[in-house]
């Protein structure tokens, strides 16, 4: 272990899909074969649920924990501490003993539209917009509470307190129900008020429910010690070690590529996909389509976000006659862009920026006789792109000249045809992270510099790998598709 230097952390990422935990060192570099990754699945159907059993992502997150420390053996000796970051927003309702009485509800989870649509007509949607950095949507947490409350009002009775994934693992591992929540992952919700650092009283009245339903909050750099007799037994190792409040997924994505000041804009498409620009001092401004989610008391997560990324490409090769996935870029790159004559909302779970329209489903316009699978998913993957200028169109002129795009998430980094299309869309040079497990390297680093060993978010920087440049014919094209695309958005959801 002499490439690695100590101390080390343990940091975990739960994720929509998967659980991934790992040790990294004091520059924030990933041990080799210390980690695992545990897989776990939502229950999703037709009409918009998006669902899973709490105590199923705390046994996944368990496990993959179990397996780092079997793995790391005499090294589990230098831990010292324990970093997390959840996939958000997520909610679920806990009794008064604190066990889970309802599912995880997920952010795609789009049962409530009808309970979102008349929050905002009840509500003054531009005051409530700057105090909680977030439009009344179906991802976040006011709309699901009322439309419990509506549907399974005697369910919606015995919830003691709503929380998040994370604060609901980390009440069983350390027993008590007194445990924080972070900052970062409350803002999430759309019930913080993001100015003031407190849950939002006047949407909290508005719900029913007041601040003893809910965790005490704290910034995410708050330890919580003391494991159970049971987890300190399982991990004895970590018993009095600090655990480290969650912080979001999305934000340490932004640290793990190094995109920690407005010099730097992350660009990310996993599942789903992302633009995001973290800034230092007051809570900014929130341009009318994006969100803004606070890091901690000092740091804002400003961007905007999208329900479709590598979920679109998954759902091609599901329901098209595709190449195998190993073939589908050499494929992409054959075709021209944007000539294919077919026009997308690439809405099939739903949009969030810049409409966030609580009704939109996918839509494509255009296709022929002569039409081909492989000319349907470029055009899919294409109206994605779109969809990010349209943040960036939003986000950009406030952030500082001169700004450097890092693109990061398997799916677009497993797509050098996808890079370029991106990159020629925005117009604008895209570099590609080098980091290989980018958000849990955020967690990790997170950590280090709570826990001392570093003294800012920068102390070892993040490596670029390569950098696409725009090609100007192309950007042309890509102008006219985005108008298109612009104009069936309009016909169809304005």
């Amino acid at each position: 272990m002499s490439d690695y230097e100590s101390p080390f952390v343990l940091a975990v990422d739960i994720g929509s899909s998967s659980v991934k935990a790992g040790f990294f060192d004091a520059r924030a570099k990933s041990v080799k074969g210390v980690e695992e990754t545990i897989p776990h699945a939502q229950t999703v159907a037709s009409d918009g649920t998006s669902e899973e059993d709490a105590d199923q992502i705390r046994i996944a997150t368990e496990q993959a924990i179990d397996s780092v420390l079997n793995k790391a053996g005499n090294l589990a000796s230098e831990i010292i501490g324990v970093g997390f970051d959840c996939m958000s927003s997520t909610v679920l309702g806990v009794d008064a003993q604190g066990n889970a009485i309802t599912p995880v509800y997920t952010y795609a989870d789009t049962r409530s539209a009808a309970d979102v649509d008349r929050l905002r007509d009840e509500l003054n949607v531009p005051i409530i917009y700057d105090r909680t950095g977030v439009m009344q949507h179906t991802s976040y947490l006011p709309g699901r509470i009322r439309w419990l409350r509506r549907t399974q009002p005697e369910l919606a009775d015995r919830v003691d307190r709503y929380v998040d994934v994370s604060t609901y693992i980390f009440t069983k591992w350390f027993g008590r129900r007194d445990v924080k929540a972070s900052y970062c992952v409350s803002s999430w919700s759309g019930l913080l008020n993001r100015h003031d650092l407190e849950w939002d009283h006047g949407l909290l009245g508005r719900l029913g429910i007041d601040e003893s339903n809910l965790p005490e909050l704290a910034p995410w750099s708050t330890p919580e010690r003391g494991l159970t007799g049971e987890f300190a037994a399982r991990w004895p190792i970590l018993a009095e070690l600090p655990f480290l409040l969650a912080v979001g997924d999305g934000a340490a994505v932004n640290v793990g590529t190094g995109c920690v000041d407005e010099t730097k804009v992350a660009l990310t498409i996993g599942t789903t996909g992302a633009m995001r620009v973290l800034s230092e001092g007051p809570a900014p401004d929130v341009p009318t389509g994006l969100w803004a989610y606070r890091l901690g008391s000092n740091r804002t997560l400003l961007g905007g976000s999208f329900s479709e990324g590598g979920n679109v490409v998954q759902w091609a090769l599901d329901n098209l006659k595709l190449p195998p996935i190993e073939q589908l870029n050499s494929e992409l790159t054959k075709l021209k862009p944007a000539q294919h004559g077919i026009n997308v909302l690439p809405f099939i779970a739903g949009e969030r920026a810049t409409g966030w329209s609580t009704s939109a489903t996918g839509v494509l316009e255009g296709v022929r006789i002569s039409t081909t699978p492989i000319e349907i998913l470029q055009a899919m993957l294409e109206s994605v792109s779109y969809r990010f200028a349209m943040v960036a169109d939003l986000l950009l002129p406030g952030v500082k000249s001169g700004y450097q795009m890092i693109a990061s998430g398997g799916a677009i980094q497993n797509s050098p045809w996808w890079l370029q299309t991106m990159c020629d869309v925005l117009g604008v040079p895209v570099g590609v992270s080098a980091e290989q497990q980018d958000t849990s390297r955020g967690t990790a680093v997170l950590a280090l510099n709570a826990l001392g060993v570093w003294d800012s978010l920068e102390t070892h920087h993040a490596d670029i790998a390569e950098t696409y440049e725009p090609n100007s014919t192309n950007a042309e094209i890509y102008t006219e598709g985005r108008q298109r695309q612009s104009e069936l958005y309009s016909r169809l959801l304005s």
